[in-house]
């Protein structure tokens, strides 16, 4: 059996952005794959057997290999399962700046980055939280432009490193008091452009249930 027939799981957290991309991924490459969600406060032997380092999800385990770090994670299966379109364009110019703009997106809209307003309540450090997450989605939506996806017009892996996060847009929204779409449209738009897609439907959740899940992270932290 050749390598890209083998088992693949996902050690997942179904709220987690960043399990998000793998299983887009994945779906993108027509790979059928397990998904076994964790408990991210009582993590499995499993879990911390795969991923000794940062003990973290995604895991992407593949046969009996686990691999850490969701956006390799995208990188693994571009590689790997290669009969459907690359994620990234065959001009090395072009592959190294779509590079950056995930890795952009990596650094500046995370799960930390998010934390500094939905873990807060209103005031000073709330509203430093924002202005971050804001400015650097106005520096995407400045390169995104009038394009379709980041790529042009073929959806690709900086599309798959972002979009993760527009379903915890409603939530940051809520908690923060402020649009997105009123600060950023054309984010917003290519957002809802990705979700027409098949394998980002099948792998973002409803923004409900993520801002369900920000409340009780906020009582599980003590915010009120």
């Amino acid at each position: 059996m050749g390598k890209e027939n083998e088992k693949v799981v996902i050690l997942d957290f179904w709220a987690s952005p960043y399990a998000m991309r793998t299983k887009i991924a994945l779906r993108e490459k027509g790979v059928e794959f397990e998904t076994q969600q964790e408990d991210l406060w009582n993590k499995s032997e499993l879990l911390l057997k795969s991923n000794p380092v940062h003990k973290k999800v995604p895991v992407l385990i593949h046969g009996d290999k686990p691999i850490s770090e969701s956006l390799i994670q995208v990188q693994y299966i571009d590689e790997t399962w290669t009969d459907a379109a690359s994620f990234l364009p065959s001009d090395p110019q072009a592959r190294a700046n779509a590079r950056f703009w995930a890795d952009f997106a990596e650094k500046t809209i995370s799960f930390e980055g998010g934390r500094k307003i939905w873990g807060n309540n209103k005031g000073e450090e709330q509203e430093n939280g924002k202005k971050e997450f804001l400015e650097s989605l106005k520096v995407l939506e400045t390169e995104l432009g009038d394009k379709s996806y980041f790529g042009g017009e073929t959806f690709g892996y900086v599309d798959i490193a972002l979009v993760p996060f527009y379903s915890w847009f409603y939530a940051l929204e809520k908690c923060g008091d402020f649009s997105v779409e009123a600060e950023c449209p054309k984010i917003v738009a290519w957002g809802k452009r990705c979700v027409e897609r098949d394998s980002v439907a099948a792998s973002l959740p409803e923004s409900e249930k993520v801002y369900q899940q920000v409340l009780k992270l906020r009582q599980i932290f003590g915010v009120e």
